[in-house]
Parts: C-alpha cells; sequence; structure tokens
C-alpha cells in the first residue's frame, strides 16, 4: 500500500503548503485538502472513496470540485465515508443548491455521483486487501483519525486532535504499526489558543506522545504557516531522542 502525502500544511501560502489530504494507492484519498488540486484529471477520476476526518475547511475543500470535474468520466458514484455528524454537516452546508449542487441526487437520487457512507468509531471498512479502522479524535467538531493497515504494517493518521485518552489503549494494541502521523498546529506560546481550538502544541506532543508505547517513526503534521520553523524547534527541544518529524508536501510511505 503506497501513500502519498498531497498536502499536510494548516494553511496555504506556497507551492509547497497544500492542505491536509493523503492519497492512498490510486483510488483512496484520506481528507480532501487543497492538495488534490495538484493532481491530473485522470488521478482524479481514479479516486472511488474519500474517508474525511472531519467536515472543516481545509479538510473539505478540493471535495466539491473533484466529485464535479469528474462527472463525466466516471462509472459509478464516488464514496464518501466520514462520521454521521460529518455526513450531515457537508450536506446541510456544502452540497444544499446553495454552496455547491447535491451530487447525491445528480443525475437522479437513484443513479448518483456521489454517496455517503456513514461511520463509527472502531469500525473497519475492508477495501481490496487493505483495512481502514476509525479512530477515535478530540477536536471542535465530530473527528476521527484513521489506521490504513495492509496486513504487512499499518500507518495512523490522528486527522485534527487534542489530548485523547481513548485513542492510545487502541493504537498501542496495532501490533505492525510503522508510521504515526500527529497534528501539532501552533507553537508553544499559543498553547492557550491549542487548547481552545482542540489542536495540539509542542508541550502537549510531548505528554501524548509518552503514551505510545513502541519505537516507531513519527511525524508532524498541521504545522501553521510562519510558525513551522518555530514549532519544529520546540519539538526538537522537547524530546532527548527519536524527535518527530516533520511530515512534508509530496513524502511517501509503503506499508
Amino acid at each position: 500500500m503506497k501513500i502519498e502525502v498531497l498536502g499536510c500544511s494548516g494553511g496555504i501560502g506556497g507551492q509547497h503548503l497544500r492542505t491536509t489530504s493523503l492519497l492512498v494507492d490510486r483510488d483512496l484519498l484520506i481528507d480532501a485538502g487543497t492538495g488534490v488540486a495538484d493532481l491530473a484529471l485522470t488521478e482524479l477520476a481514479a479516486i472511488d472513496h474519500v474517508f474525511l476526518t472531519h467536515s472543516h475547511l481545509d479538510h473539505i475543500a478540493s471535495l466539491p470540485l473533484l466529485i464535479d470535474s469528474v462527472s463525466d468520466l466516471r462509472q459509478k458514484p464516488l464514496c464518501v465515508y466520514g462520521l454521521t455528524a460529518t455526513l450531515e454537516a457537508i450536506a446541510a452546508h456544502i452540497f444544499n443548491w446553495v454552496i455547491w449542487p447535491d451530487f447525491t441526487r445528480i443525475p437522479s437520487a437513484e443513479f448518483p455521483l456521489m454517496v455517503y457512507c456513514p461511520l463509527t468509531i472502531g469500525q473497519r471498512v475492508e477495501l481490496d486487501g487493505r483495512s481502514i479502522t476509525v479512530l477515535p479524535a478530540e477536536h471542535t467538531v465530530p473527528a476521527v483519525g484513521y489506521q490504513l493497515d495492509s496486513g504487512n504494517g499499518s500507518l495512523v493518521f490522528t486527522g485534527d486532535t487534542t489530548v485523547n485518552d481513548r485513542f492510545w489503549p487502541v493504537v498501542n494494541q496495532i501490533a505492525n504499526l510503522r508510521y504515526l502521523l500527529i497534528e501539532t498546529a501552533f507553537p508553544d506560546r499559543e498553547q492557550r489558543l491549542a487548547e481552545i481550538s482542540k489542536h495540539l502544541c509542542p508541550s502537549m506532543l510531548v505528554s501524548e506522545l509518552s503514551r505510545l508505547n513502541k519505537r516507531i517513526e513519527v511525524y508532524v503534521s498541521h504545522l501553521k504557516p510562519g510558525l513551522v520553523e518555530l514549532t519544529m524547534a520546540e519539538i526538537d527541544a522537547g524530546f532527548a531522542d527519536n524527535s518527530p518529524r516533520m511530515l512534508k508536501h509530496r513524502q511517501t510511505f509503503i506499508v
């Protein structure tokens, strides 16, 4: 299973700053942030599944244009997965005929271009030999993370989250875990903002990772533009060894 980082920034503003999206093989997205727009039309048309962590704009921004752009190239509906609350939010506020057409009813309700696939915490979806398991997250809106398991190895993506007591017991039981992608949005000087917005800052990250019971590769996502160097310096200073690395645009993982 190949996982390519299409976007991992907490904002935009440059060639390598794209908001969150991971391309799994050729046909599956984890979130649909601005990085999806870098794909060619044929690559967009090959995507059959989109798993959303939550409803915030930086994680769904490309979804409306994605389905519109490939509507003439697809023979089956695009499956959009997420918590019921997440799907209800994008149905009410995005695909509502005011902001964007409702593609669950185009060209008809019987033969739509897009379908919603509700998920619950702990649910596992099997797709062509790959397992996608829904993990708990703590954010300002209902949110999840995901475990991507090829059978040979796993990658875990936290999504947007803060201190999360439900997360670590689940992750520590993943025997074949190789990679953890975890968010850290703000430097420590903005800890209060991180707490209010339910993100992490470096000191909170140190505390959270102390609960991880295995040595794996850890990468930090969702760094805010303009604060990347400061936040990563604080992260490096917080760990005696095995400091988490910064997740990078177009980085790839094989599991």
